[in-house]
């Protein structure tokens, strides 16, 4: 059995989480009080804290319910990141010249989605494996291709044409998209303050990188 479900976190939940990314850099501090740093990892990480979306009683039984059918840390599931969600700016609608994720070369059909941050001094190019069914829209040399001339694999982000595109073509693509994560810890503790509300004062979730 697979260690990731292809299911989705309580959405309703996943909209009142906090969090986003988190690297790990190291910083020496030499004699002359100038530092060296160095980054640990290339790709950054995400982490959740979803106890702050639990509103309800039926938020907190579906939030029980998806810790015990995912064993706790030990399967992956999809979850909504509403500040990190789309190939655009948060607000707009997901466009095929959003991201550039390759350029042809008359052979490659397939092509990862990615999405890029910055753009002046470095930036940072983030594999996106979890797009949203039905929300994958892909140009080349900016025309927009057909649906049924696009095939996508929404468990792993890689994109496929029907036909290769030119020498030297723009392929871009627009797309909405979920983070892989996992519960981060193996026991939720629930506290019933009043009859009909409770709350789980932590429900800890990292990414799951590629």
């Amino acid at each position: 059995m697979s260690s990731f479900h292809e299911t989705s976190f309580p959405l309703s939940v996943a909209l009142g989480a906090s969090g986003g990314p988190e690297r790990r850099t190291d910083i020496v501090s030499l004699a002359s009080g100038r530092e060296v740093r160095n980054s640990r990892w290339a790709d950054s990480r995400r982490r959740y804290d979803a106890s702050s979306g639990i509103k309800t009683l039926d938020d907190l039984s579906a939030v029980i319910a998806f810790f015990e059918e995912r064993r706790g840390r030990l399967y992956g599931f999809r979850f909504r990141d509403r500040a990190d969600d789309r190939s655009c700016a948060a607000g707009l609608a997901p466009a095929p010249l959003d991201q550039r994720i390759g350029t042809g070369d008359g052979g490659t059909r397939s092509f990862q989605l990615i999405k890029t941050y910055g753009s002046s001094f470095a930036p940072y190019v983030r594999t996106i494996a979890k797009p949203v069914a039905g929300s994958v829209t892909v140009a080349v040399a900016g025309t927009t291709l057909p649906p049924g001339s696009v095939a996508v694999n929404t468990a792993t982000g890689m994109v496929t044409l029907a036909s290769a595109p030119a020498n030297g073509a723009a392929v871009t693509a627009g797309f909405l998209f979920d983070v892989p994560v996992r519960f981060d810890t193996d026991q939720l503790t629930l506290e019933l303050a009043h009859f009909n509300a409770g709350s789980l004062p932590a429900i800890p979730l990292i990414e799951v990188l590629p």
